[in-house]
């Protein structure tokens, strides 16, 4: 059946990176707002009265006084790991033994993996995240479960089964001929099915021998059009592990380049210790920084030294890192980057943190012409944001007298009860009160 709405609100359309608090260029600002969609897609934006006569016939819905604001995207998370946020104590290398593998090995099981894609796309959507960068276990049927989970609900799902054939328990092992044979059936089972695009996943140098980044390289040769996602350079702990198993590499990206694995599409999550050599190799091979503040804290990580990235040009992307990160909300995770930012003596403007849980991690993807904003054409993936959902946020805004300040009320104080009603594909999934 044919969807036709307009939909009125508060808009807020990222266009650029801002370049600073006053590029107002960046960004389009519109009180009395409305957006056009028609079955799928965005045909139209502009002002109500602009637009109203002309789809008089739609169906109208009213969000004001709310902002309406593109569908959150996610750039970096973990599918099997829901049952584990929040588990108390220990870095790293000790959380993934002690917590996270044996939370993965329980998606060998269908009935579980199922379950538990529905339980994990709930909690992206009631957050406002309409776009989900997801790594899965190393279990065919777990990704299986989560793109079907996806298709059904038409959202945009980028994700991939972990490639892992060492330094774990067997339960969540694979070889390098079950890596090449199951990720090649997956790829052509679910990329570009729908709005489903799968990413070549070897979890990080650590679980991968040498043989199965060989097979990764090949994956990525033979499927150039997939993404890559891993991990790089989280803690020192993990540094040092890694460059023991790969004495020769001149350093942790390295490893990574000499299996070719490194280009445009290749998702590198943290990157926070990096040299100047891989800071150059990153910006030359056109790969994306992703920031996982959140789990950067909770397990003690580091501090992403964003400024750096910025000055050489290198793309960069922020997510929550589900379950290291200790949400799913990604206004959380622009809070928790604004304040490891403060600690780098570096202040991120609220439009820049916006723009990047938009369209910053869209252009991050090269999806920006089908997500990240609200331009005709664009899917109909949006959210309407309430600042006055929380107590203390409502106070709160009793003082706020811009646009800037509400924008910084919603990442600082905001949670899923500041996400209103929630679009994916021109279909309200989430309604909280028209």
């Amino acid at each position: 059946m044919s969807v036709e709405l307009l939909i009125r609100g508060r808009i807020l359309n990222f266009n650029s990176l801002p370049a600073s608090i006053d590029d107002a260029d960046a960004y389009e600002y519109i009180e009395d707002g409305t957006l056009i969609i028609k079955d799928q897609k965005i045909i139209g934006m502009g002002c109500y009265e602009d637009l109203a006569k002309t789809y008089a016939h739609y169906t109208h819905i009213d969000h004001r006084p709310f902002l309406l604001l593109a569908g959150l995207i996610d750039l970096h998370n973990h599918f099997p790991q829901v049952e584990v946020i929040g588990s108390y104590g220990t870095q790293l290398l000790e959380w993934l033994n002690k917590y996270t593998f044996p939370a993965e090995a329980k998606f060998s099981d269908t009935e579980h993996s199922t379950r538990m894609a529905k339980v994990f796309l709930d909690m992206l959507l009631s957050n406002g995240t309409t776009t989900s960068v997801s790594f899965g276990s190393v279990h065919t049927n777990s990704v299986d479960a989560l793109f079907r989970e996806a298709d059904k609900r038409n959202m945009c799902l980028v994700a991939g089964k972990v490639m892992m054939d060492r330094n774990a328990p067997e339960s969540v092992l694979d070889t390098p001929e079950r890596s090449y044979d199951e990720t090649k059936y997956l790829i052509k089972k679910w990329h570009k099915l729908g709005r489903n695009y799968y990413a070549i996943t070897p979890r990080f140098a650590i679980t991968s021998s040498p043989e199965q980044l060989e097979v990764a390289s090949s994956l990525v040769s033979e499927s150039p059009d997939c993404y890559l996602q891993t991990h790089l350079s989280e803690t020192r702990e993990e540094i040092e592990l890694t460059m023991s198993l790969y004495p020769k590499a001149i350093n942790y990206l390295g490893i990574y380049d000499s299996y070719n694995l490194l280009g445009k599409k290749s998702l590198m999550g943290h990157s926070i210790y990096l040299s100047e050599s891989e800071l150059e190799t990153m910006s030359e091979r056109d790969c994306v920084a992703v920031h996982c503040p959140t789990s950067n804290m909770f397990l003690g990580s580091g501090l992403f030294d964003l400024e750096k990235f910025l000055k050489r040009n290198i793309r960069t992307g922020i997510s929550t890192d589900v379950g290291g990160g200790t949400s799913f909300s990604m206004l959380a995770s622009l809070d928790g980057a604004y304040k490891i930012q403060q600690f780098r003596n570096y202040s991120i403007n609220p439009f820049f943190s916006f723009y990047w849980a938009t369209l910053g991690n869209a252009v991050a993807l090269g999806l920006q012409d089908e997500i990240g904003n609200l331009l005709p054409g664009r899917y109909a993936d949006f959210i309407v944001l309430d600042p006055k959902a929380i107590p203390i946020s409502k106070v709160r805004m009793e003082n706020c007298s811009s646009l800037v300040e509400e924008l910084f009320i919603l990442q600082t104080l905001g949670d899923d009860r500041s996400v209103r009603a929630v679009y994916v594909s021109g279909n309200c999934v989430i309604d909280k009160g028209t």
